[in-house]
């Protein structure tokens, strides 16, 4: 009995402080103005890393945006993994200029072994020295005209890793696509970009980030193979005290799963991952919150907690105890229906994050009215079904696979 009022307890309070600072993040990023970061020059050399797996009919597009650039195209060096392709990407991406390295294993799969391989290349060609950062992005990525030149700003402005803002090419194509774009647009706007304002780190979202060539040597070129390699990164980079910056004005356009199948195998990956970081990093963030009082490894450590596995571990406990009687099922039926309560509660407020999201936003929203209150309306449903995918992914083996992309 102690030890489920205990759990309930600290789900209680750590829900509270939870909801609190995401009420507060809000607050500050719809009344303060974005960080902008002044002009600087464009003499910085940069190579963009792309990891791509059977990407031949979307990496054109990419291509296409990165040649685009208002940075000068000289400075800017593209390098490309054809990880385990059966198909013409290699091809195309030579076709089009690209440095192209081919990896072949089916032992270790992932993006995170193929930039490994993609860095070690790197790391032996002459060109090494020449480079000051680097930038990672998907196949399936499109970037705003002005990105590198805004990134560019940022890292003149003294920041050694840096994220961007994460929109999407497809959001309107249905409520499994909107789902996961709006959820990356709140991440934008209210998290990272109140983070900046706060004066702590942000994270990095599995693309559309970069690093300083000092970030890159200390790492020996890339570690990260767990099935989150970019929160495996962020973790990292906070545990070495540095800061990560958000370039709010750099803009990347993303393809989401219109698929719920493949949207919850992505998600699935990213759930087991998070357990997976949450066990390498939890404790070495603790130990870094006390000892430095560094807030954003508090802040990490709220972004990690499994709160949904501890509130699934809590209900199986409590049906565990009733059943060989050391506590009464009329207690524990309370508590199932506290918790339907509040996960009714949650739909409520997932609605109304979705609508703030939109209104914040609407300008960055290629969407009709009609279709974003759709939209709003959906979004609890999505963002619910973590809870199962939460739950498998305690017990089942995620593997890496590749999502299947449209090139719209």
């Amino acid at each position: 009995m102690v030890l489920l009022t205990l759990l309930d307890f600290t789900l209680y309070i750590l829900g509270l402080v939870g909801i609190g600072y995401q009420a507060v993040c809000i607050i500050a990023s719809l009344f303060s103005k974005q960080v902008r970061f002044p002009a600087a020059p464009m003499d910085k050399h940069y190579a963009v890393l792309i990891s791509a797996r059977n990407e031949e009919q979307v990496i054109t597009n990419l291509l296409d945006s990165i040649r685009a650039q208002t940075y000068p195209r000289s400075l800017v060096d593209i390098w490309l993994v054809a990880d385990n392709c059966t198909d013409r990407t290699a091809q195309v991406a030579r076709d089009a200029g690209c440095r192209v390295v081919e990896r072949f294993d089916r032992e270790l799969v992932g993006k995170g072994y193929a930039l490994s391989y993609l860095f070690d290349r790197i790391i032996a060609s002459p060109e090494v020295d020449t480079y000051d950062a680097y930038f990672i992005f998907d196949a399936d990525n499109r970037l705003d005209e002005h990105y590198i030149e805004e990134m560019n700003k940022a890292f003149h402005a003294g920041f050694k890793i840096l994220t961007s803002y994460r929109n999407s090419v497809n959001l309107s194509d249905n409520w499994v696509s909107s789902g996961s774009a709006l959820w990356f647009i709140r991440e934008s706007r209210f998290v990272n970009n109140s983070r900046m304002l706060f004066g702590s780190s942000c994270h990095v979202g599995g693309t559309g980030f970069m690093f300083s060539s000092e970030i890159m040597r200390r790492n020996k070129g890339w570690k990260f193979h767990l099935l989150t390699e970019d929160l495996e990164f962020t973790m990292d980079s906070v545990l070495h005290g540095d800061r990560i910056g958000y370039c709010g004005s750099a803009i990347l356009y993303d393809e989401q799963p219109v698929s719920f199948k493949q949207s919850w195998r992505q998600r699935l990956r990213w759930s087991k991952g998070f357990l997976q970081v949450f066990r390498y990093y939890g404790p070495m963030l603790i130990r870094r919150a006390i000892q430095e009082r560094d807030f954003s490894a508090v802040d990490f450590m709220l972004f990690l907690c499994p709160f949904t596995v501890i509130g699934i571990f809590r209900i199986a406990l409590g049906c565990l105890f009733a059943m060989v009687g050391f506590v009464s099922w009329s207690s524990q039926l309370a508590s199932i229906n506290g918790w339907a309560s509040g996960i009714v509660i949650s739909m409520l407020s997932m609605m109304a994050l979705a609508g703030l999201t939109i209104i914040a936003e609407r300008n960055q929203i290629g969407a009709t009215n009609k279709e974003l209150f759709a939209y709003v309306l959906s979004f609890p449903i999505y963002m619910l079904s973590y809870i199962p995918i939460s739950f498998q992914a305690i017990f089942s083996k995620a593997e890496w696979k590749p999502i299947q992309h449209n090139g719209q």
